[in-house]
């Protein structure tokens, strides 16, 4: 009885194990199946331990399914399957390192490796600073800009400023000049003489007015000579040297209403440079500048004359008044019955011949303000104007005496004959110049003749000319050799 017992749990054993085995079975029938199970099951850890960044040629063969390993265990009685689940993690870490263990090591000489194999230290450098996108590299630019717009504001401004300045002078003094001249104004478009009661703009800075009509003289011309306010660079040279605005007026004389005499007065520094540069005050005015003292005239003012007579004759009281107190206006006045303008440059040449005279009567007056000029400041000039008419009067009436007239005339005389002395050498080689290109013609002449006959006798007529030209040279020095006996 006690033997049956022991033989019952060893018979339910026995029938046990055949089940346990037949269920495995089931489970995975071949390799195949097996080999897939465990590759779709571990699929997950494959795929994390990849990098997707780095590529491989060969893919690895698949990895052998892993082993059942059946343990028995008396107490339990159950098998127990073990799965390599860590040795799959470690495989693929090795894989990784055999495929970056294939490059050369040679290839990255000097190349440091940091912790992370895969991620590359990024170096920003910094932007040049002309290739900056800001107002900094447009500086050049910006000043041009700058400069150009000052330059049409100044240019704008000043332009607007003497044209205001000219019609504050032309309205102050016209109704003495249309009191004074039939016409005022011509602009000398139309053929016949019209007076247009305006003046004409010749630029920016200079207007004219031409008037005429009056006893005694051709015509005056008044010229506004501003200074040139639409010219920046103009505008930025007189902060270092101020000057100021021009009248220049210039009367023309009929022949018969002004005797033979020069006379100038002005500033000392004008009197200097105008004995310098025009023709007649250097000619007829050959001592320095006189002090005006003996007429009252301010220190500052000077006189050039012919002779004594003609200062005496213009400087009266009349004209003193208005010259003393009008002084600091004045740059000079200046008559001349022998006006030609400046002197001819050296190298210009010597003209053969005089000059061409006018009888002129020239003023130059200073505008006030020095540059700073108002229109009103135009108002202060009218009382010039009273003696530039007063002026052309006074020299209408103004005579030499007998000793005065022979002594300007022998200075006329001897200006001429000065003249004679330094152009007789060039009027010599311009007489040998016109002798000889007419020789070469009348020989072009003669060898362009297609006659030999009448070639021939060209030259014989030739020939008899010069024949003669010398018979009458021989001629003449016998007659000098004569009388010198």
């Amino acid at each position: 009885m006690r033997s049956c017992l022991l033989l019952l749990p060893a018979l339910l054993l026995l029938l046990t194990l055949p089940d346990t085995r037949g269920r495995y079975n089931d489970d995975f029938d071949d390799g195949e199946d097996l080999a897939e199970f465990d590759d779709n099951d571990f699929a997950e850890f494959e795929d994390v331990n990849e990098d997707p960044t780095v590529e491989v040629e060969n893919e690895p063969p698949p990895k052998p399914a892993p082993s059942s390993i059946p343990v028995e265990d008396d107490e339990d009685e159950a098998t127990v399957e073990i799965e390599d689940g860590q040795d799959e993690f470690e495989d693929a870490d090795a894989q990784d390192q055999d495929m970056f263990s294939k490059y050369d090591k040679d290839e990255f000489e000097g190349y440091e490796k940091t912790n992370s194999p895969f991620k590359d230290t990024l170096i920003y450098q910094d932007v040049p600073a002309h290739l900056q996108n800001s107002w900094e590299s447009y500086y050049m630019e910006i000043l041009m800009v700058t400069g150009l717009l000052a330059y049409i504001m100044n240019y704008i401004i000043g332009k607007n400023k003497n044209s205001r300045l000219a019609q504050a002078w032309f309205n102050s003094h016209r109704e003495l000049l249309e009191s004074n001249f039939a016409l005022v104004g011509d602009d000398g478009t139309s053929k016949e003489a019209t007076s247009t009661g305006k003046l004409n703009q010749e630029n920016e800075h200079i207007y004219n007015l031409w008037c005429s009509g009056r006893v005694c003289c051709e015509g005056m011309l008044i010229q506004l000579k501003f200074l040139k306010r639409q010219d920046l660079l103009n505008v930025l040279a007189r902060m270092m040297r101020p000057t100021c605005d021009q009248v220049q007026i210039k009367v023309t004389l009929n022949d018969e209403d002004m005797d033979t005499f020069v006379f100038a007065v002005g500033s000392r520094k004008a009197m200097s440079r105008l004995q310098k540069e025009m023709q007649d005050l250097s000619e007829f005015c050959g001592d320095k500048p006189k002090s005006g003292a003996k007429y009252s005239l301010p220190d500052s003012l000077s006189i050039l004359s012919e002779m004594a007579e003609v200062t005496d004759g213009v400087m009266d009281s009349k004209m003193v008044h208005y010259i003393t107190n009008h002084a600091d206006k004045i740059e000079s006045i200046h008559f001349s019955d022998q006006f030609s303008g400046p002197k001819i440059m050296q190298e210009e040449g010597q003209p053969l011949k005089l000059p061409e005279t006018k009888k002129t009567l020239l003023f130059t007056f200073n505008v006030p303000g020095m540059g700073n000029t108002s229109p009103k400041d135009m108002d202060s000039l009218v009382p010039l104007m009273n003696m530039v008419i007063y002026s052309i009067d006074k020299v209408k009436k103004l005579r030499l005496n007998r000793e005065g007239k022979l002594k300007a005339d022998r200075n006329r005389a001897r200006v001429e004959e000065n003249f004679l002395k330094q152009t007789h050498a060039q009027r010599q080689e311009a007489a040998q110049t016109r002798r000889e290109e007419k020789k070469r013609a009348e020989k072009e002449r003669i060898m362009n003749e297609e006659d030999p006959e009448r070639q021939r006798r060209l030259e014989e007529a030739a020939q008899r000319r010069e024949q003669k030209k010398l018979e009458k040279k021989q001629m003449k020095m016998k007659q000098i050799k004569v009388k010198a006996m």
